[in-house]
């Protein structure tokens, strides 16, 4: 459990009062869409030791969330040091030069753009007109033209297409503005966001305070690492996780005041905050590739480990059925549930897809799938017993945690499923489950979605065993979910032979991935992984709808994957391959061991074993993973590192 730490002494005891002629102005101004970066990594260090290796090295653990651009700030003997450079971090620590002093305090930065150039002058860190602050900045002030056109006035000069400049700006006026004291520097970065519109995870620093950092957070993720004599601040607790385990989450609207010893947080209205300790449970190899060439096969290669870690703890003393004391629902509760909706983005997206599948045959409750981007803005009509369940790896996709604050404030009861704990959805959900499959560094997710399949399937076992699911039946269901490390282990010994087949297309520029039932949301899945890394044109489809429109694109140079592994509809999948190859694609089907298919009807074959039908779309992802990770090699693609990608996405 966390700890409660006490109060910290800092505490501001000035009143914040607004510039009445900005905000009067801001008030006039119109709400622009920003230019300036999203899905970026912010790095901070104060301390001891020399920041500019420390930077680099946080850096290029969150390269996955932002490849543009990169740069780094440090502050010695009043003076700023920076250097940025187009490109990957590689190329920004080729940029420092071994004269170069960076001091013991410095911000870093990653850029992942999506309007405005990608350039040097855009890059981060920015510094103030009048050089006194540094910041870093993720996330999008949207009235940013408005307070642009304010400080012009004031005789700001802009060098940068970026809000994130005139953020700084803005925070250089409040400071010139204000009266000296102890806390100037924290109440001017404070003033100044009372101002903005957006979203926002800063870190900054001031010439007149050499050996101190403001934070704040608002929509974007920043966590504190608590070191002997040193403090770190990141986006991502993987940066700082080689110094240390012991951190502390911001939530929205908080900003903290930090040194090398000790930290205060304080919010926009000016309350002190009790600091929440949490320590991670990580290590040092889990955000390294250690023997693997990519961060994508080692996390392919852990799933037996992430899947057993999914299921550790949450069955019954029986072995009949599965538990969540996450959920903080009594069984009484759940069966009271009649309704259960899914929102979520992406890859998680197609998670829920099988869980409607699965939920709706083994428990009969009517279930929907949203995604979380449309939830917020649509007004879906739901019973009053439904059940919000909110997916989500990082824990941080700003679309996904607006659909759980939509959903709360429509009274439903709101639960997470989330890979990150102490993330903003895993905070303010009612409760949840934690997926507990380590870090996930590659930008396509597959180890987190194996985990995400792996929990719906026990969500349904779990509502199936509350309905109409026998104990045999449910004893059947555990024991094959038991069976599922080895299993995965099974197929991840045929790397060798999915390479081989993938090698043989790695040159097409279209595919179709076709699957029937709960396979077609791992169509959806195997389409989405190919596209991310190889950037070959995919699609998924049910089998059965090829023949209504897609057919068309049929043909020798548009090859064919078909999940076929379901006895029930066996005979239907062969139909459909069928109608394929008569029209001369080349066809590969994953298939369970056992099957009674001809070689004649296909050109290449990947075998699972065969399981629970339940648990098919688990061992039926793992070759499609590795179909799309070879073929992407075979490419040359940066897999980890896909183009116009990044891990986590923070903005709507």
């Amino acid at each position: 459990m966390p700890i409660i730490e006490g109060k910290r002494k800092r505490c501001l005891s000035l009143t914040l009062t607004s510039d009445i002629y900005l905000k009067n102005f801001l008030a006039k101004g119109p709400a622009m869409k920003s230019m300036n970066l999203v899905m970026c990594s912010i790095i901070g260090y104060v301390g001891v030791k020399d920041v500019a290796q420390i930077l680099l090295d946080g850096l290029e653990r969150l390269e996955y969330r932002g490849y543009d651009s990169a740069g780094i700030t440090g502050l010695k003997d009043g003076t700023f040091t920076s250097v940025k450079q187009l490109g990957r971090v590689k190329n920004l620590s080729n940029a420092i030069k071994p004269s170069m002093n960076f001091g013991n305090l410095g911000i870093g930065h990653t850029r992942w753009a999506t309007h405005g150039k990608v350039s040097v002058k855009n890059a981060h860190p920015h510094v103030s007109f009048h050089g006194l602050f540094s910041i870093v900045h993720n996330g999008v002030i949207e009235n940013y033209e408005s307070i642009k056109q304010y400080l012009a006035k004031q005789g700001y000069k802009f060098y940068s297409e970026t809000d994130t400049e005139v953020l700084v700006n803005l925070i250089e006026y409040h400071f010139r503005k204000e009266p000296d004291s102890e806390n100037r520097f924290l109440v001017s970065v404070q003033k100044a966001l009372l101002h903005v519109r957006g979203t926002y995870g800063i870190a900054v620093l001031c010439k007149n305070n050499p050996e101190e950092m403001v934070i704040a957070r608002k929509s974007s993720p920043l966590i504190i690492g608590i070191g002997k004599n040193e403090m770190f601040v990141a986006s991502d607790a993987c940066a700082f996780v080689a110094y240390t385990k012991n951190v502390v989450y911001l939530n929205d609207g908080e900003l903290a005041h930090i040194t090398c010893s000790d930290f205060s947080i304080t919010t926009m209205k000016n309350e002190t905050i009790d600091a929440v300790k949490c320590e991670l449970d990580w290590k040092v190899e889990d955000v390294s590739r250690g023997e693997h060439e990519h961060f994508m096969l080692k996390e392919i290669c852990e799933q037996p480990i992430s899947i057993e870690n999914a299921m550790r703890g949450r069955f019954s003393d029986d072995l009949s059925t599965a538990k969540f004391g996450g959920l903080q629902l009594l069984p009484r509760e759940l069966r009271q549930i009649d309704r259960i909706l899914f929102c979520a983005c992406g890859t998680a997206w197609h998670a829920c897809l099988v869980a409607e599948y699965l939920i709706e045959k083994y428990a009969r409750i009517p279930v929907e799938v949203a995604y979380s981007s449309e939830f917020r803005y649509g007004n879906v009509p739901l019973d009053k017993n439904t059940l919000v369940f909110i997916v989500s790896q990082s824990g941080e996709t700003l679309d996904s945690l607006a659909a759980l604050q939509e959903s709360k404030r429509k009274g439903y009861r709101t639960l997470a499923i989330t890979n990150a704990i102490g993330s903003t959805i895993a905070r303010e959900s009612e409760g949840g489950i934690y997926q507990h499959s380590g870090p996930e560094i590659g930008v396509a997710s597959t180890k987190a979605f194996t985990a995400q399949l792996c929990i719906v399937a026990m969500l349904a076992l779990l509502f199936g065993r509350l309905h109409n699911m026998g104990f045999d039946e449910g004893s059947e269901f555990v024991q094959s979910l038991l069976e599922l490390p080895k299993k995965i282990s099974q197929i991840l010994d045929k790397k060798d032979e999915i390479q081989r087949i993938a090698k043989k297309y790695a040159n097409c520029k279209d595919m179709l991935f076709l699957g029937r039932q709960s396979m077609f949301p791992i169509a959806l899945e195997g389409a989405l992984k190919l596209k991310e890394i190889s950037y070959i044109h995919a699609e998924g489809y049910p089998a059965a709808e090829m023949k209504h429109g897609p057919i068309a694109l049929i043909s020798e140079q548009c090859p064919c994957v078909f999940l076929a592994t379901q006895k029930d509809i066996w005979q239907k999948n062969i139909s459909n391959i069928q109608e394929v190859k008569a029209r001369n694609a080349k066809i590969v089907v994953v298939a369970s061991e056992g099957h009674q298919i001809s070689p004649d009807h296909i050109d290449d074959l990947m075998e699972i074993p065969d399981t629970h039908d339940a648990l098919k779309p688990i061992l039926a992802t793992i070759p499609l993973q590795l179909f799309a990770y070879y073929i992407a090699k075979a490419r040359g693609c940066d897999i980890d590192k896909p183009r116009n990608l990044a891990k986590s996405v923070t903005v709507e």
